[in-house]
């Protein structure tokens, strides 16, 4: 594992999943590794009344009923389609999904305005088919076959941003489980084995796009996950996310309690700020999303180990948020300086503390961006 870039949850979570499975006596559908109690304990994490005899870590922050209806969608014929904003932790939760109940979240397609029919389907090694002719041998499954041959979980992100010839590809999949391969004169179908499923992701700002049709959306579950906005929950995200990244990059710095507190409610006022905006020009092009709320603190853990004194400092958070917000200019720049003056620097006479270091920090990024 300490190889790789970035672990997929199979690999980094192996230990919990080989004891779940190994203490897991529920019924389990199909060949499902975990039992849906378990694929539910293994993402949200233990508590006392489960009894285990060690501690799981929770996993993703949010609604417990959306892992359960997320669970039970998998547990049946129909796909599932996770849509909301971006940075809503969708993909995230797909991967958990996919490593607890197969043990293989890797199986994905990316939807893009490039992909094709082929991405989902199949396509051939075209020296294997000069060679030897169209055979099963010479034929490359894509990551949706794969998944059905294995009874396994199949992940196609940004499900909007593919065309409507992949998408009504993908109808016949869902709804006849298996692909015909009229190129192939025996062994011409290839059936979907029992575990085989779907999980889908959707940004809800894609709308128009690449709009579903109605018989694709017939073939899915919907489950909508909004935007966090319990600030406990979002910081229980943050800090879970942080102390990761520590860990990865095997970096000792403190990330005092107190600028979390500058960071989240920076980012509360300026959702804030955009939901009262009257025009786009007003908001920023940022979604916000607590995801984003984590590269900000990334970058300033970063900054701070490579060129602060391994502390982390209220200057190097706010050119870190000025820096990764300020996507247009002079629009977002002009939007985070009047926030700084109409909220952060009275904030900082009145409270004091890490404000008054934060608008500096913040006034010297806007200077040097302008």
């Amino acid at each position: 594992m300490s190889d790789l870039l970035r672990a997929p949850a199979e690999i980094k979570y192996a230990e919990e999943l080989e004891w779940l499975e190994s203490v897991d006596d529920n019924p389990k559908p199909f060949s499902w590794r975990l039992s849906p109690k378990m694929v539910r304990l293994f993402i949200l994490g233990s508590e006392r009344s489960d009894g285990l005899d060690r501690e799981i870590s929770q996993k993703w922050y949010g609604d417990r009923s959306f892992v359960e209806r997320s669970i039970v969608t998998l547990a049946s014929d129909r796909g599932l389609l996770l849509i909301g904003d971006p940075g809503t932790g969708k993909s995230w939760l797909a991967e958990l999904l996919s490593a607890a109940i197969c043990r293989n979240s890797t199986l994905v397609v990316q939807g893009t305005a490039g992909t094709t029919e082929d991405h989902i389907k199949y396509s051939w090694n075209v020296s294997m088919v000069i060679a030897k002719g169209q055979s099963r041998e010479s034929m490359i499954p894509s990551p949706i076959m794969t998944a059905m041959e294995a009874g396994a979980i199949g992940r196609f992100e940004e499900l909007t941003r593919s065309t409507s010839d992949v998408q009504d590809a993908l109808i016949s999949i869902l709804s006849e489980k298996y692909i015909s391969v009229p190129e192939l004169d025996s062994d011409s179908i290839v059936f979907a084995k029992p575990g085989f499923s779907v999980i889908a992701t959707a940004n809800s700002r894609d709308r128009g796009v690449n709009d579903l049709s109605s018989a694709l959306k017939r073939r899915f579950n919907f489950v909508r996950i909004p935007v966090v906005t319990n600030k406990k929950s979002e910081a229980e995200i943050v800090r879970f996310r942080t102390e990761e990244l520590l860990r990865r990059h095997r970096i000792e710095l403190e990330v005092p309690p107190t600028l979390l507190d500058v960071l989240l409610r920076s980012f509360a006022d300026l959702r804030a700020s955009a939901a009262a905006a009257g025009s786009e020009d007003e908001k920023l092009e940022s979604a916000l999303s607590t995801a984003e709320q984590i590269g900000v603190l990334e970058d300033a853990v970063l900054h701070s180990n490579f060129f602060g004194r391994h502390t982390l400092t209220a200057r190097t958070l706010a050119s870190s948020l000025v820096g990764s917000l300020a996507r247009r200019e002079p629009e977002d720049l002009a939007i985070l300086n009047k926030y700084l003056h109409g909220v952060v620097e009275p904030r900082s006479k009145e409270e004091g503390g890490s404000w008054p270091e934060f608008l500096e920090g913040g006034r010297d990024a806007i200077a040097t961006l302008s």
